[in-house]
């Protein structure tokens, strides 16, 4: 559990104009406003925070999940076995690798089991 006396911060959600409305079309995600007369683009108040330096975590959180571990992604079982013998492998959560079959992902999740190393995105198989 890295550094728990610091919290990371919080920030507003980053949207682009008109999203959120009744009828919108418009997904939930951020682009940079580029246009010359772009409300937010010019900071008005009324149209939403930007994403800003100010809003950055201290360096020791960045990469560190709400669970305080630090996340890594794992591809094979040789991965697993080299982060579960080297020391400090509980300061390490593991994600796996989106393109693992189901058959190799079994065999990662009994293995982190044996190793006590938690799995973070273990799916329904």
């Amino acid at each position: 559990m890295i550094f728990m006396a610091l919290r990371k911060k919080s920030h507003p959600n980053f949207n682009i104009p008109n999203y959120g409305g009744v009828r919108s079309r418009v997904k939930s995600r951020w682009r940079k406003q580029r246009g010359i007369d772009n409300k937010k683009r010019m900071k008005k108040n009324f149209a939403g925070s930007e994403p800003t330096i100010g809003y950055r975590n201290p360096e020791e959180l960045r990469g560190v999940r709400a669970s305080g571990k630090r996340a890594v992604v794992i591809h094979n079982v040789a991965e697993l076995k080299e982060l579960a013998s080297g020391p400090g492998a509980s300061a390490y959560e593991v994600l796996l690798a989106g393109a693992l079959s189901r058959k190799k992902r079994l065999e990662i999740i009994k293995l982190a089991d044996q190793s006590k190393i938690n799995v973070a995105n273990r799916r329904a198989l």
